[in-house]
């Protein structure tokens, strides 16, 4: 065996030493990936406890001011995981936090009334007593 060439021994010794490296990295790439689908996101937390209007009240939010309704949900997403909010949000609730914050945030409503066994939007109704 000439002095310049490794020895098998050597070699495989590397390779082990490589393969070992790129299990590590493997691992560790695995772990945070996996850390990563458990925590859900700041949305789906707030979303999971909205009520009655609530979640077109976020979507009307968010349409109209994109970072600060995301700001506003990462902040209400704390506050649930750590218990503070612990019961639902319903829309009335969320559209006086949003507008309570300065949000200018339109919902469109509708006044409705039961007529003959049927809901009948109220501008209906007084168009035809016109």
């Amino acid at each position: 065996m000439s002095s310049g060439e490794p020895s098998a021994d050597t070699s495989d010794k590397d390779l082990e030493l490589i393969r070992a490296r790129k299990m590590m990295e493997l691992r560790k790439r695995m772990l945070k990936q996996m850390e990563g689908e458990k925590k859900p996101d700041p949305r789906s937390i707030v979303a999971s406890r909205l009520v009655d209007r609530g979640l077109e009240v976020l979507e009307a939010a968010e349409r109209a001011y994109p970072e600060e309704t995301r700001l506003l949900v990462k902040k209400l997403a704390e506050l649930i995981e750590n218990g503070t909010i612990a019961g639902y949000i319903t829309g009335g609730e969320l559209l006086t936090l949003v507008r309570t914050l300065g949000l200018r945030v339109y919902i469109e409503t509708t006044i409705s009334i039961v007529e003959a066994g049927r809901l009948v939007p109220l501008a209906e109704k007084l168009r035809r007593k016109d």
